[in-house]
């Protein structure tokens, strides 16, 4: 018996926005983001100017989790984590935020801030183990079906906790 291929990273490209979009829509069926939105974020991802880093986790061919960062000056906001549902409690959106923190410590943020459903408990205690602080609330954030969002801060993401080892390509 083989051993199941472990999901690899690299950086999000614009090829991959289809398939990140059916993922996008089976996980977030009330507020997906729409291609235009993908296709803006990665219009900001490369150059000498970049601002967002954005990436995709590969199984064989198929890409099972992606996620993404907006940096300004010294604050980093998370745009996106999704992991497909049967990768899920696997530590998938671990090493996906680890590579966040990584890109918020290159772009030299001081602090990275992200908002997650209130409902989200498994989210939220992933962001928790990294050093997150609950910071405050978003009321009706997520529509149309007017979920609050918890806000969450992390102070020097170069000290956070993270998953060794990882590699990314692109």
């Amino acid at each position: 018996m083989t051993e199941p291929v472990k999901p690899a990273l690299r950086e999000m490209r614009w090829w991959d926005i289809d398939s990140v979009l059916e993922l996008e829509k089976d996980l977030f069926p009330e507020d997906a983001w729409s291609r235009g939105m993908f296709w803006s974020e990665l219009a900001h991802a490369r150059g000498a100017e970049a601002s967002r880093r954005y990436v995709v986790a590969v199984e064989g061919h198929r890409i099972v989790g992606y996620a993404g960062l907006a940096a300004q000056g010294e604050l980093a906001d998370i745009q996106t984590i999704a992991v497909a549902r049967e990768l899920q409690g696997t530590g998938l959106g671990g090493l996906l935020l680890t590579e966040l923190l990584r890109a918020a410590t290159a772009f030299e943020c001081a602090e990275v801030l992200l908002e997650c459903r209130v409902d989200n408990v498994r989210a939220q205690k992933l962001y928790e183990r990294f050093g997150f602080e609950p910071i405050g609330f978003r009321r009706g954030y997520y529509q149309p079906g007017n979920v609050d969002a918890l806000v969450m801060r992390l102070t020097d993401p170069s000290t956070s906790t993270s998953v060794q080892g990882t590699e990314i390509n692109g």
